[in-house]
């Protein structure tokens, strides 16, 4: 049975969780800007209440964005640096998608709207429907204005809203069911997608966990 950790640090949001003998532990906060100092701590006591090392990790999962780039980067720095340590593989995992998967968890939706608040008066946005117990995205993920916001050419049936972004949803055309604007990222949700994602055999060595901001023209440095 296989043993994962997952972390995510994109949001205000700073959390953990573990799967291990088939039991999920998890600790979740809401600290900004307090991520670099909380999370190796966090997987410390998540590993100790588990009475497991490092060592009997399979494999780690992480946030990947989109989110906030310092956030991100803190989840991707310290990713590496465990999985380098101790040559095992990465699962990234889009953020969007754990808003969704949370939704399904909390409140059984199968169809969900994504929103993180981009600032800059836009939102990452990407839209997700339940298949055998996974979130899964329907198009495609993007960053844009609240105004541009839209479901798939093809979306049918009622959708909810799960995120920040639907902080802005007067100005959003999509019209949900029901939505949760205060709704962050759970490392729990995480660790499901990572679960799939897993079993599917996609996770990724360590030296190419990338970050996914989609604001690439914000993000990435220009060619010299």
């Amino acid at each position: 049975m296989s043993t994962l950790l997952a972390l995510d640090t994109a949001t205000e949001a700073c959390s953990v969780a573990l799967l291990h003998d088939g039991k999920v532990l998890s600790h979740y906060e809401v600290i900004p800007r307090l991520h670099a100092q909380r999370l190796l701590p966090m997987i410390k006591t998540l590993l100790a209440e588990a009475g497991i090392g490092l060592n009997a990790l399979d494999a780690i999962a992480f946030g990947r964005g989109p989110g906030a780039f310092t956030g991100v980067r803190i989840a991707i720095g310290v990713v590496q640096g465990l999985a380098f340590g101790l040559e095992r593989p990465v699962l990234p995992v889009s953020n969007l998608a754990v808003l969704a998967q949370r939704a399904y968890r909390e409140h059984g939706v199968r169809q969900v709207a994504a929103a993180i608040d981009a600032r800059m008066d836009e939102v990452y946005w990407g839209c997700y429907h339940e298949v055998g117990g996974e979130m899964r995205l329907l198009g495609n993920e993007a960053v844009l204005p609240p105004e541009r916001a839209s479901l798939p050419a093809d979306a049918s049936g009622e959708w909810y809203g799960s995120g920040t972004g639907w902080g802005y949803a007067e100005r959003i055309a999509v019209k949900p069911v029901a939505m949760d604007a205060s709704l962050l990222p759970h490392a729990e949700d995480l660790l499901t997608l990572a679960t799939f994602a897993w079993q599917r055999g996609e996770a990724i060595v360590a030296d190419q966990a990338q970050p996914v901001y989609l604001r690439d023209q914000v993000a990435t440095p220009k060619a010299r």
